[in-house]
């Protein structure tokens, strides 16, 4: 049988509708629990803040403090929010969650992207690399209120009501 261009394009689209319908029956498997302020405020936000609180100095009337996991248990804690943040881009993505697909998606892939390099950073016990991604973390998370959720970041601006 010669393949043509209309049999090829035609072979696409059953592929792709069987694809379609593979995802929707996949989908179906999920069953959300809380909506996306539960997400924010008890997964992404607390994992976030074991990273971005991990690394960093603090100056005080005492001198400074440097902040770096010490013992087992907290480089455990810091791998683990790190995961926690990565899963979290992936229930971003969720077909119930997802805002659109476009710069949603592309957000939430970023925040599993950062969450990798978090567990990376940690098992490597590197703390500039820790220091660095968690910056990442924060922008990717201003950048995705920015667009999504105004008010969180400026609550008092006329363009968040």
């Amino acid at each position: 049988m010669k393949l043509t261009r209309r049999t090829a394009a035609a072979a696409a689209l059953v592929a792709l509708g069987a694809c379609t319908q593979a995802e929707q029956e996949a989908a179906s498997n999920y069953r959300p629990v809380g909506d996306l302020a539960d997400l924010m405020a008890g997964v992404v936000e607390p994992a976030a803040e074991v990273i971005w609180d991990a690394v960093g100095v603090i100056v005080d009337a005492e001198g400074e403090h440097q902040l770096a996991p010490q013992t087992e248990e907290e480089w455990m804690a810091l791998r683990l929010a790190a995961y926690t943040v990565a899963e979290s881009g992936n229930l971003l993505m969720m077909p119930e969650r997802a805002l659109d697909q476009g710069a949603w998606i592309t957000m939430s892939q970023s925040l599993v992207e950062m969450g990798q390099r978090a567990i990376e950073a940690a098992d490597a016990r590197n703390l500039d690399a820790i220091f660095d991604v968690g910056a990442e973390i924060y922008y990717v998370c201003t950048n995705c209120h920015g667009t999504y959720a105004l008010e969180t970041l400026r609550p008092n601006d006329a363009r968040a009501n």
